[in-house]
């Protein structure tokens, strides 16, 4: 019997490919589809956005690289994709300018939820009025305490009170959004006993039981 040596099938190996080392960010790499009415003009510091509710601008890095392939589509790149820097803000910079595109076009919304007996909001005018970071309107809420907390309403949030246990917010910066919804939730987050406090959209506790003594 005679024993013949195994031939293994040639494998090419890329190992001057950006993807072999995992040098491609999955989330950058993806272009940017926006509609007609959205306008994208890249300047050397910033993206800036126009659409139906107004303009704004997303701050980029001078090693960020942005081309049109399409009339409708934008595609975000770097200059060195070897750089950890420069990947972590290529995804990043990426998901701000989709952002800012959807927020100029139709904006973004959360709901707020208030559970717990007696647990209740209203929307009133501001007695101080409207001024830096104030509106002019503010949330008022029962949530537990003795006395009634307020918070002011930014100028650039649109606050509704639809129920008493209900709050609604809308903003065209969801970063700001965002912000505000938890600044509004830090005065009763949910406790994990009974499942009282505030809850930003389809937010759930897992509750605990309590053990017996």
């Amino acid at each position: 019997m005679v024993l013949r040596p195994r031939v293994v099938p040639a494998v090419r190996l890329f190992s001057s490919s950006a993807s072999a080392h995992g040098l491609i960010s999955n989330i950058g790499r993806q272009p940017i589809r926006f509609p007609p009415t959205v306008t994208l003009t890249p300047t050397p510091t910033a993206v800036d956005v126009t659409g139906p509710l107004g303009t704004t601008s997303v701050p980029t890095m001078p090693y960020m690289r942005f081309t049109f392939p399409a009339p409708d589509t934008l595609s975000v790149a770097v200059e060195d994709g070897s750089e950890k820097k420069q990947r972590q803000m290529w995804g990043t910079t990426r998901t701000l300018i989709a952002n800012a595109i959807e927020g100029m076009t139709s904006g973004f919304s959360v709901m707020l939820y208030l559970v717990g007996v007696g647990y209740r909001a209203a929307l009133e005018p501001d007695p101080r009025g409207p001024g830096e970071g104030r509106s002019g309107q503010r949330i008022a809420m029962k949530v537990g305490f003795s006395h009634s907390v307020y918070v002011s309403v930014p100028p650039n949030i649109k606050a509704e009170v639809p129920a008493p246990t209900k709050i609604s917010l809308y903003c065209t910066d969801k970063q700001l959004l965002g912000k505000f919804a938890a600044q509004v939730k830090r005065w009763r987050p949910p406790e994990p006993y009974k499942g009282k406090g505030i809850y930003v959209g389809t937010e759930r506790v897992r509750l605990k039981t309590m053990k017996k003594k």
